[in-house]
């Protein structure tokens, strides 16, 4: 069965969508199949013929997490003219602060910092994947013409992750928050 064509059955979306719900409460990187499928209702031998193995199962949770991140990306992008890369940061960091979504963003920080000491295992790419996606979705949203656009974007992703990984950490969303909005908004 080839992964990148193979029609995914009923079977294999339910247990996926399961499998996506259990790594979100209790991480990816450790996951163990046995302890996985006992949680999810299915068997390790399950799992392994519908996802080939543990690393075809961490690159379709993976490929799921991404479908959430990029969902938002869509649809910033689908504002159709620029909003502005300052009113695009404050939107993805209303995003990224929330509170609900933080089982997703522990998941993302797991396989980002994951994907840098590991690149041929199942994470390769992803965090490369990531900034690229996060890179042209601030891209798409600059006036055009602005000065330094590339570094400003390229601030503003560090800026945006750094406060990520803060938040996640200390639980500080208006702390956080406060930074983000000088960066985005600096004093003259």
């Amino acid at each position: 069965m080839s992964e990148d064509l193979a029609i995914p059955s009923r079977r294999q979306v339910e247990l996926l969508e399961a499998a996506y719900a259990y790594v979100l409460e209790h991480g990816l990187a450790e996951v163990s199949l046995r302890p996985l499928a006992a949680a999810i209702g299915s068997s390790p031998r399950v799992l392994m013929f519908l996802f080939g193995n543990k690393d075809g199962l961490v690159k379709a949770l993976l490929a799921r997490a991404r479908r959430d991140e990029l969902a938002l990306l869509d649809d910033l992008a689908a504002q159709g003219a620029p909003v502005g890369l300052d009113a695009a940061v404050t939107r993805v960091w209303a995003w990224l602060s929330a509170a609900e979504h933080r089982p997703l963003l522990r998941l993302w920080v797991e396989a980002y910092a994951r994907s840098l000491v590991d690149p041929d295992g199942p994470w390769a790419g992803f965090a490369h994947a990531t900034v690229a996606d996060w890179l042209d979705v601030l891209a798409a949203n600059q006036e055009p013409g602005e000065s330094d656009a590339e570094a400003r974007r390229t601030l503003a992703l560090a800026v945006l992750r750094g406060a990520l990984l803060d938040l996640l950490a200390t639980g500080d969303e208006a702390r956080t928050t406060a930074a983000v909005r000088a960066c985005v908004f600096p004093r003259t």
